[in-house]
């Protein structure tokens, strides 16, 4: 005879079992609220659960103020991923994941299992993953740590997405000294659904039956959570059962069975096991519906002997899903799990009692509501804006170079700037035949979907920007991923977002991520577009040299492109054609590359965007592109004005003359004029007969646009006055842009 529920499991005293990495306050909150001292098992779940990673203790508050409803979006903040509605109907699926503390002493595994726990996040809907996009950070190039990390992250995205099959599109990197010990590594993926076939992460229905299905419960992953959720110190590397172990071959098997079983209209829930293991995919699923679950760990299989009860409760391990099946559809879920060879077992039932019950056979051993399990109580933080702000703004203007072909040229080779085909070549981008337009050709990756529109998918990060300005460089990172999607005809439809900082408990720190959250609210809340999930990483910092990284906010957006729209890419296409410039440059160079890689410069003022423009002009922009008279077409951000234009030639071996006195600008500078990263700009080409009836069309409406030069057969040329300021041979620029990456990454090997 089973216990009754409403037996105590046996209480440890904090003096018996291990401390958690819990505050004080949050050790009184949880005994006062169980009327007792939960136990080492009990005690362990709430250290998984309650840490930052799990419960965003910090942040939820903040993360409130922004947008997250729309005419498109049918689930929102709160699940595995955000699901919008793209017509006749079909949904896509989207989320961001990291994986950034494991990275940082497992490169490859840490990466590898960053993919496919936001493959998971995308499968736990019902929907198919189609597509990833990998934004990553990481120290200087020229050091060796630096280069080790980055060859192993990238074969570690590259082997999971190929091995199951999901192409990576897109993404894109950055490179800075305060990334050096905290590499971050972002992977967004999106997902492809039927509307009707959807799954949501709760246990409505008292009597289901709880399958835990895939890979077995090991120790790779204890307290996983925990370590994603404090600083990294020296004794970090010896943490490596933090990290979990990936298995792609498992996760492809999982894909299949999962989706035939959505597709049979057996399964009443799903949840994915990542952070906090059992605990976190317990607690949730119950917690959403108000529900219990009860389980039996003896029924969990396991991977070694003699395993833990906290150990299987907060087991990290890989390439597991929660499956909610009434009784009556056990076979078919069975017959569907054998045909595809995976693993399963019956741990257990849904309850309508509200509690989370972890039995051993007849042994309680947990038992705490299922809601107190699953929200932490909130932690309040102090905010003040950091000091080194101010001798930001008053840094003074450098020499303009006398050589500005070089000057050109060392931009063409900054790692930030130069080809990313390096990384790009070891993924395959075209595995699903979903992809039209490839990494490196456009602005954002294009996906075919199944009712004739494409979506398009962009990453944008600026830590630079968001270190010397935190409002204002946030924003222009919200408006350049707006920019991508819009260059390729795209009407952006929904975001989500991955923001990363250091100690949330630093006061300075604290500030910059509540600008983060006012400049992203403000932005999206202008031009009415949804943010539908994301993420927050905070610890990025190390005891080591007491450096927290620059702020880094991250944006993933995704677009629809209607029917039959042109497509347009960023190479130059046919000689004689004009070359129009919409949008004005300013004396903007907080941030800019031009500053930081050639006058190793922080400070200056950040880029602004006039929100209140910003949609007239995008608009503007896309209607335009469905006329066709558009032949290609790129935005202007890193490197600014000649960067964007050699970046054109290069890839559409054009030359292209180009008289910066005809630009658009509000500067007095000429490096400035050349290499200013003002936001909301675009090069544009066009077929000469078009080239007045675009221009005017802008100007109508009061924004900054004009013919400013031609393609050619030969070179890239900027003249002033008649005279040529900068000439350069587009072998010479292409020499600068294709290998620098490469030839850093030589001295790996």
């Amino acid at each position: 005879m089973t216990r009754s529920l409403i037996e105590e499991p046996q209480s440890l005293t904090l003096v018996e079992a291990q401390k958690p990495n819990l505050t004080d306050e949050e050790i009184r909150y949880a005994v006062n609220t169980l009327h007792r001292e939960p136990n080492e098992v009990e005690w362990a779940m709430l250290e998984a659960q309650w840490s930052e990673h799990c419960s965003y203790k910090s942040s939820r508050p903040l993360l409130k103020q922004l947008p997250s409803k729309g005419p498109r979006v049918l689930v929102g903040p709160g699940f595995d991923a955000g699901v919008i509605d793209v017509g006749d109907g079909w949904v896509v699926t989207l989320h961001i994941e990291s994986h950034n503390h494991p990275s940082a002493i497992d490169p490859y595994g840490g990466a590898a299992t960053g993919v496919g726990g936001v493959v998971r996040d995308i499968l736990s809907l019902g929907t198919r993953p189609i597509a990833l996009l990998d934004p990553l950070r990481f120290g200087s190039i020229e050091s060796a740590h630096t280069r080790w990390l980055f060859d192993n992250v990238v074969r570690g995205i590259a082997d999971y997405g190929n091995c199951i099959g999901v192409p990576t599109v897109g993404g894109e990197v950055e490179f800075d000294q305060s990334f050096e010990r905290n590499c971050l590594v972002d992977v967004v993926c999106v997902g492809l659904g039927r509307k009707d076939k959807l799954v949501l992460g709760e246990a409505h229905n008292p009597g289901d039956l709880v399958y835990l299905v895939g890979g077995r419960t090991g120790r790779d992953g204890i307290r996983g959570a925990s370590f994603a959720s404090k600083t990294l110190t020296e004794k970090s590397d010896k943490e490596r059962s933090a990290v979990q172990v990936p298995d792609p071959f498992t996760k492809k098997l999982i894909i299949e069975a999962v989706l035939e079983a959505v597709d049979g209209g057996i399964l009443r829930g799903m949840k994915d096991l990542g952070g906090g293991g059992l605990t976190c995919g317990l607690s949730e699923i119950a917690a959403k519906a108000g529900t219990g679950i009860e389980i039996d760990l003896n029924k969990v299989q396991t991977r070694e002997p003699n395993m833990q009860p906290a150990e299987i409760m907060i087991s990290e391990s890989q390439e597991r899903m929660l499956l909610l099946i009434r009784e009556r559809d056990e076979k078919k879920l069975i017959s569907i799990l054998d045909k595809w060879e995976l693993g399963y077992a019956n741990v257990g039932h849904v309850t309508k009692e509200g509690l989370i019950v972890i039995r051993r056979g007849n042994e309680i051993m947990a038992k705490a509501p299922a809601k107190f399990v699953a929200e932490a109580p909130l932690a309040p933080r102090s905010a003040r804006r950091p000091g080194y702000l101010d001798a930001f703004a008053d840094v003074p203007e450098p020499v303009i170079s006398e050589d500005l072909d070089h000057t050109l040229i060392q931009l063409l080779s900054s790692p930030d700037i130069a080809s990313k085909e390096w990384i790009y070549r070891q993924y395959d981008h075209e595995v699903g035949i979903r992809t039209i337009v490839r990494p490196g050709q456009a602005d954002s990756a294009l996906l075919r979907l199944p009712n004739n529109r494409s979506l398009a998918l962009t990453t944008d990060g600026n830590s630079k920007q968001c270190y010397i300005d935190p409002y204002w460089g946030t924003i222009g990172i919200v408006s350049e991923a707006f920019c991508n999607l819009t260059a390729v005809g795209a009407e952006p439809v929904a975001v989500v977002d991955h923001l990363q900082y250091g100690d949330p408990g630093s006061p300075e720190v604290f500030w910059t991520f509540k600008e983060t959250i006012r400049a992203i609210s403000n932005y999206l809340n202008a031009l009415r577009v949804p943010c539908v999930g994301g993420k927050v990483s905070f610890y990025n910092e190390d005891s080591t040299n007491r450096k927290a990284i620059k702020p880094s906010p991250v944006i993933a957006a995704i677009g629809l492109v209607e029917p039959k729209a042109p497509r347009v890419l960023q190479a130059l296409r046919k000689e004689g054609n004009d070359l129009v410039i919409i949008g004005n440059t300013s004396d903007e160079m907080g941030g800019s590359e031009y500053y930081e890689h050639i006058h190793k410069l922080t400070g200056g003022h950040v880029p602004r965007v006039n929100l209140k423009k910003e949609k007239t002009l995008l608009r503007s922009l896309l209607r335009t592109l469905r006329t066709g008279r558009v032949e290609s077409m790129h935005d202007i951000s890193k490197g600014g004005l000649a960067v964007a234009l050699a970046e054109m030639s290069v890839q559409g071996r054009k030359g292209a003359t180009i008289d910066i006195d005809e630009v658009p600008n509000k500067t007095s500078r000429i490096d400035n004029l050349l290499f200013s990263e003002s936001r909301s700009r675009f090069i544009l080409e066009t077929k000469p007969r078009s080239t007045t009836r675009i221009v005017n069309s802008f100007k109508r409406l009061g924004i900054p646009a004009a013919k400013v030069g031609s393609v050619t057969d030969d070179g890239i040329e900027f003249l002033s006055k008649g005279q040529s300021i900068i000439a350069i041979p587009i072998v010479e620029a292409s020499r600068a842009w294709f290998e620098t990456i490469p030839r850093a990454m030589e001295a790996t090997l």
